[in-house]
């Protein structure tokens, strides 16, 4: 379970208490059937501080968590990597630079993109008040895309739920801008078939550039799952506040956002055998995994009682954890 870093948490609630619950339920409204519709738009879709603060409300939770477990991931694979340097292309109110400051702590640069003012101005009102130096003084910076511009260098660029809201030329060349700007590059989209296909599409762009895929898969060939009616994805549980269950009428206390990723590097990265793909089901002495693996594609696993130690780490995996266990 996901939960808001308590200083990004009390900062969202300084920073609504202002707002008119039935005004921003009307907004997040219109941004879900914005969102849903899988239009794309050629102007923004966040039009008003009042849509800024909406999106915050009900998006900013769901958005760090499938960052942070998209990050979290990729730190398994890389657990020498130590970035300095973070830019978050499109990266609105800032939910991805507070998940990348609680994986990589050692952060000392933060620079946010986006086209919509406001969004930059919520998101440098809630910086002020982090924990981490680097989110303090982060820049903020508005920023329209251009086909033909560059992105400020970095070790670590995020481009989060942005590839869907562009023109599909407009997609590859922003990844081809991600992947000449970041020594590791991560662009993580939503766990739908249509996101999971933008995500392969960056994924074959990364390694056209000379890129190694790192995270989530095990091996540089082509996805076992393409051409299939299975897409990769992961899940992130994030726990809900009053005012996001009011928001969104949701009754559970929690909410699972479906992502999918990949995240790609110049160099080499530490061999992994495979990844877990589902949830694991378990029935009496036996554990099935479906893994994604180096050397066989996606395939089941079965780990019986009698396999001792591997038995016992196959109870405690979970979905989207590497398989087997590197330590």
């Amino acid at each position: 379970m996901a939960d808001l870093p308590d200083d990004l948490r009390n900062s969202m609630a300084s920073a609504l208490t202002s707002a008119r619950a039935e005004v921003l339920s009307a907004s997040v409204r219109r941004l879900m059937d914005e969102y849903r519709s899988g239009r794309v738009g050629h102007s923004p879709i966040l039009t008003s501080t009042t849509d800024v603060t909406a999106y915050a409300a009900y998006r900013m939770p769901a958005t760090f968590a499938a960052v942070r477990a998209a990050l979290g991931q990729l730190a398994e694979v890389v657990p020498d990597f130590r970035p300095r340097r973070h830019l978050d292309v499109g990266g609105g109110t800032g939910a991805a630079t507070w998940a990348a400051s609680q994986v990589f702590p050692g952060l000392e640069s933060v620079t946010v993109l986006d086209q919509v003012s406001e969004a930059l101005a919520l998101g440098r009102r809630l910086s002020a008040g982090a924990g981490h130096p680097a989110l303090r003084s982060a820049t903020w910076r508005q920023w329209r895309f251009d086909p033909d511009g560059e992105l400020p260098a970095a070790d670590l660029v995020t481009v989060s739920y942005v590839l869907g809201e562009l023109p599909a030329a407009h997609r590859s060349a922003l990844v081809a801008q991600a992947a000449a700007a970041g020594a590791l590059v991560v662009v993580v989209e939503a766990g739908t078939p249509a996101g999971h296909g933008r995500v392969l599409d960056a994924r074959s762009a990364f390694a056209d550039s000379g890129h190694t895929v790192l995270a989530p898969c095990p091996h540089q060939g082509t996805c076992p799952l393409s051409g299939t009616a299975d897409w990769c994805h992961f899940a992130a549980r994030v726990n809900r506040s009053a005012l996001h269950r009011r928001l969104k009428d949701g009754q559970l206390g929690y909410e699972d956002e479906k992502f999918s990723y990949v995240a790609a590097a110049r160099r080499q990265p530490l061999p992994v055998a495979g990844r877990i793909l589902r949830h694991p089901t378990f029935r009496k002495g036996l554990v099935t995994l479906q893994v994604c693996a180096r050397d066989a594609g996606a395939r089941q696993e079965l780990v019986s009682k009698r396999q001792g130690d591997s038995y016992r780490r196959a109870r405690d995996a979970e979905w989207g954890d590497v398989w087997p266990p590197t330590d």
